[in-house]
């Protein structure tokens, strides 16, 4: 049972008939195959799937969760790609990600980039100028849509997901400075669950095969590919 967020486009979002798709669904079904396992999805909002997969509703989660220490306290992470942090903003207009005082910030709820808008938010103020505005969205596609209409100035997700907002677009967003603080994805599963090491396991057998590579070169996402599969390989 996999508790999925389906509004992260292309990693995960819902087709026509509301139904998973995306890489990582992909990528999942792939791995799941390969311990002769079927997969459940449970589409949920993404700050519910950890507390699920601790509660033991879910028995893992696919939505693009970046590996950190302060996860992995609680969770077990089965380590699949590297992605980073990109800005994007409207076309014809200029932002700073490291100078971005006073503009108003759309976060998808519960990501990485609140903590890291935050701290941006933090050195603004400690250098008398006024904070960033953060302004936060259960599903990474109302972040874009946001944008789209100027009820942001900016937006901030993981670059795979910026990328692709800027490309389904056409034309009305741009990307604003540089992919920055690069980190592992994980499958987290309950802290001590033997099923972390399997999952490893079956990433490991899939790359070998080079199903892992046809994945990712399908949708356009190698960029962020890895070639050793670890458990909990946070560096922070």
């Amino acid at each position: 049972v996999v508790g999925i967020d389906a509004t992260y486009p292309p990693n995960e979002y819902k087709d026509a008939a509301g139904k998973p798709i995306g890489w990582e669904v992909d990528l999942f079904n792939a791995v799941a195959a390969k311990l002769g396992l079927k997969v459940k999805y449970v589409v949920a909002t993404f700050d519910n799937i950890l507390p699920a997969v601790k509660g033991g509703k879910y028995d893992v989660g696919v939505s693009s969760f970046t590996d950190n220490k302060e996860r992995e306290a609680n969770f077990d992470f089965a380590n699949y790609y590297s992605a980073g942090i990109q800005w994007a903003t409207q076309k014809g207009k200029t932002v700073d990600p490291n100078n971005a005082c006073g503009l108003i910030v759309g976060v998808q709820t519960g990501s990485v980039e609140i903590d890291d808008v935050k701290a941006k938010s933090d050195e603004c103020v400690k250098a008398g100028k006024k904070p960033i505005a953060m302004k936060n969205y259960d599903a990474q596609t109302a972040v874009t849509n946001a944008l789209v209409l100027g009820s942001v100035n900016a937006m901030t997700a993981d670059s795979p997901i910026t990328g692709d907002a800027v490309a389904k677009t056409k034309g009305k967003l741009v990307l604003a400075g540089a992919i920055y603080g690069a980190a592992p994805y994980g499958y987290p599963v309950a802290k001590g669950s033997t099923l972390s090491a399997a999952l490893s396991a079956a990433l490991t057998s899939i790359n070998a095969e080079g199903t892992y590579a046809k994945i990712l070169k399908k949708w356009g996402v190698q960029s962020g590919a890895i070639s050793k599969f670890t458990v909990n390989g946070a560096t922070e």
